[in-house]
């Protein structure tokens, strides 16, 4: 009997997903090992950090400082203007090569002038401020926050034209360079940390907080150095080497204005944790920037909050880097390029939801259990005594549930604009944003800075919800009966890891406080944790670990 022809196409949109599958695993790969190396230098930029600068509120003036470039880096870097850029980059490069460089050309050079012009608006704004409150003794904390935020600022157009380089990079399958560019951020911040350490203790009488100062000047350094080691791994990325002309460039304004039209919702659609940082930020940032009450008050947070929540932030921004977003960096460029066809789009949404919720929930719940022992290894010394580990740990393992939740608003996020529906997103974000920041003024009072985190967490949940019904929109069947299965299984090893971890934990020793107990801890409960789910997912056979180990699939 002849075949029947419905069956050979499942079949073989079947093949092309599983291909489509591993070419995204490999890439997660990529992106994944390379931001576990920045990742890594950025924890020892953090111990650097905490052992030279501790918590106290001139540390909280440097976080609050920098606040604004990370905003837009993690906009540009992981959404926004880069995500509105890939897929029209990725149609005109099938089409015609010159016509997409000329497209590149433009949308950097326009966007990297627009950013300048903000940056000067900025810089005039901030320094009419320092003029009127330099000599306020009362404000010198306030002040100081506006001459490091006055530093900082410049940075945030230079990590922005990086991102829409990395964006280049990433359509022509070179994802290494982007992910790796972080790294010099992490050296730049480093090395005068340690220098500022090293000149405070053979000059007893320095100020400590002179040496960030210091620590801005590296960052603009690292801003130089990231956008000329993006330039040079982009050389020969292009098929022609001709470069296009003036008139090609300007042809292709209707596609910048285009970009942009799609950029602005992007901001909203996959900003929400960046702008909900920003505002867990800003609240943490209340004491030393207004005062330590509040309609006749007093606030729950103090001068400390800032750099605690800060500190936080930054570790459980790890497993969300270096799995989460990077599952989603690598399945943008195949959702772009299977958006025109339904069967492929909706295989390649599925693996990607798979994908995150198999790496991203034993995260979620892992890093509950290690949230003192990993605070205490990765901050505790010099300045940051234990009472600062245990604020740390706490808002940490309430910023837990959150890895999973953003790592798959990413995925599914970016899905909805590979199809063209910028909308759906757009509301979603725009509620869990304003939600977000109720709660933070609502949780603070019970919870102190540990409210900030649980707001964030409760979001994230109620935006996957609403994205998951948003989706339906685009792709059929985004949570289909293997999506089911997947998530099942996924759960089910997670619950045996978090058993084996609960009864760890209660039988390790907890007789010494010392950094190598604490580390030792770390290292038993994360590979007790870690081989535990293994073994649970190869017995609930999830395929999602075969695709892992089969990173060499290529579409």
């Amino acid at each position: 009997m002849p075949e029947d022809q419905s069956d050979t196409g499942t079949r073989s949109a079947r093949s092309a997903g599983l291909a489509g599958a591993g070419s995204i695993v490999s890439a997660t790969w990529v992106v994944s090992g390379l931001t576990l190396l920045s990742r890594i230098a950025g924890l020892a930029r953090d111990a650097a950090n905490s052992r030279t600068f501790g918590s106290g509120p001139d540390f909280g003036a440097f976080t609050f400082a920098f606040l604004v470039p990370n905003l837009f880096r993690r906009l540009f870097g992981e959404g926004a203007l880069s995500a509105s850029f890939l897929p029209r980059y990725t149609r005109l490069l099938e089409e015609d090569s010159r016509r997409a460089r000329a497209y590149a050309r433009l949308v950097i050079a326009s966007t990297a002038l627009a950013l300048l012009a903000i940056t000067i608006a900025v810089e005039a704004a901030l320094g009419a401020m320092w003029l009127a409150w330099r000599s306020v003794p009362d404000l010198a904390l306030r002040t100081f926050a506006i001459e490091l935020t006055m530093l900082l600022f410049p940075y945030m157009p230079m990590v922005c034209v990086t991102a829409l380089l990395g964006a280049v990079l990433q359509v022509h399958g070179r994802f290494g360079p982007a992910a790796a560019s972080p790294i010099l951020l992490n050296v730049g911040i480093i090395v005068p940390t340690i220098g500022a350490a090293a000149w405070s203790a053979a000059q007893p009488g320095w100020p400590r907080a002179n040496g960030l100062y210091f620590l801005c000047l590296g960052v603009l350094i690292s801003g130089v150095a990231q956008i000329a080691w993006s330039l040079l791994a982009l050389r020969g990325a292009h098929a022609d080497p001709r470069r296009p002309t003036r008139d090609e460039v300007k042809a292709m304004r209707p596609d910048l204005a285009a970009t942009w039209r799609f950029a602005l919702p992007m901001i909203l659609g996959l900003g929400v944790l960046q702008l909900n940082t920003f505002f867990d930020g800003l609240i943490a940032s209340y004491p030393f920037l207004v005062g330590p009450t509040i309609f006749g008050m007093h606030y729950p947070l103090d001068g400390h909050s800032a750099a605690v929540v800060g500190y936080a932030q930054r570790l459980y921004q790890f497993p969300l880097g270096v799995f989460g977003i990077a599952v989603a960096t690598a399945i943008y460029p195949a959702l772009a390029r299977a958006a025109s066809r339904p069967a492929d789009f909706a295989e390649v949404v599925r693996h990607g939801v798979r994908l995150t919720v198999f790496i991203g929930l034993p995260a979620s719940v892992g890093l509950w259990f290690v949230a003192t022992p990993l605070s205490a290894v990765i901050y505790r010394g010099g300045r940051f005594p234990a009472e600062d580990v245990a604020r740390v740990a706490r808002v940490l393992a309430f910023y837990g549930p959150s890895v999973c939740a953003y790592s798959i608003i990413h995925v599914l996020t970016r899905a909805c604009f590979a199809r063209g529906d910028s909308m759906t997103p757009v509301r979603i974000s725009l509620a869990m944003v304003a939600a977000n920041l109720a709660l933070n003024i609502l949780l603070i009072w019970p919870l102190g800075e540990a409210g900030l985190a649980a707001s964030t967490s409760l979001c994230s949940i109620l935006q996957v919800v609403l994205l998951l019904r948003g989706i339906r929109r685009v792709s059929a069947e985004p949570l289909g009966s293997d999506v089911r299965r997947g998530v099942a299984g996924s759960a089910f090893a997670t619950v045996c890891m978090a058993a084996v971890l609960a009864l760890a934990a209660a039988l390790w020793p907890t007789s010494s406080e010392s950094w190598p107990w604490r580390l030792a801890e770390l290292a038993c409960l994360t590979l007790v944790g870690g081989a535990s789910f293994v073994v649970a997912a190869k017995i609930a056979r999830l395929e999602e670990w075969r695709w892992l180990m089969q990173r060499n699939v290529r579409n």
